[in-house]
């Protein structure tokens, strides 16, 4: 997964923890810091690797397929002919391929999927299958008011390697990269407000905010904010949390 926090120029590689980071200066953006943060993580083969609609680059899955990496991309506006393209599919005849309701933050939220396969009228390397992802959503205290968004999404990924269900996994995964990585952040450890602002301060102490997240979720944490102010309290724990004694 592949996603660039806003405030410290750093994009980031992410499983459930951040794999690697790499600094995006002023001279530069993004998308051509993609193979630079994933040449820093080993073997790629057999990975699914998930971007923003920012990385939707022709270049980008020339690069992954050259590590043996497979793709999901969500498609947006910025590339308007390929969405284009996307949304003028026959997703009315298609079934749904899965379907999920999330309940949370004052909110419901049920998920359809459809999928199709576009071995021809796709213009993108490598795509085989186009997924629409519709998200209706209503206030739990506004039950009778419902938003609904379409969004779509391409991959290499053939019908036979990956069932619908794992699809749908892993674009909830990438989505919920906001929230396990970017709101603690931006919530739990109040960067925004961080003195640390020369040289290479900034990136040094997101990497350690990363690497505490990380380690805090490896051992089966949810709570971040609850963790820290324990940890906080006793030297020994952060050690221990470790496995240093």
């Amino acid at each position: 997964m592949v996603r660039a926090p806003a405030k410290s120029r750093l994009v980031s590689g992410l499983s459930c923890v951040v794999l690697a980071s790499t600094d995006v200066d002023s001279k530069t953006n993004e998308i051509t810091r993609f193979d630079t943060l994933l040449d820093q993580i080993g073997d790629l083969r057999g990975v699914v690797v998930t971007a923003d609609a920012l990385h939707c680059q022709r270049d980008h899955v020339a690069y992954l397929a050259d590590r043996g990496a497979h793709w999901i991309l969500t498609v947006k506006g910025n590339h308007p002919i390929l969405h284009e393209q996307l949304t003028g599919l026959l997703w009315r005849q298609a079934p749904e391929a899965d379907r999920d309701t999330d309940r949370g933050h004052g909110r419901r939220e049920i998920r359809t999927l459809k999928i199709l396969s576009v071995a021809a009228g796709i213009e993108f390397p490598h795509a085989a299958q186009a997924i629409q992802i519709r998200r209706r959503r209503r206030r739990l205290d506004e039950p009778r008011r419902f938003t609904t968004e379409a969004v779509y999404a391409i991959t290499d990924l053939q019908a036979h390697q990956a069932r619908p269900w794992q699809l749908a996994d892993w674009i909830r995964g990438h989505w919920s990269i906001e929230n396990k990585i970017h709101w603690v952040r931006d919530v739990t450890y109040d960067e925004d407000r961080s003195q640390i602002r020369t040289g290479t301060g900034p990136q040094v102490m997101a990497a350690l905010r990363n690497a505490a997240i990380g380690a805090l979720r490896l051992a089966g944490i949810t709570n971040i904010a609850a963790a820290a102010r324990h940890h906080a309290r006793n030297a020994n724990r952060p050690l221990a949390l470790l496995g240093i004694t």
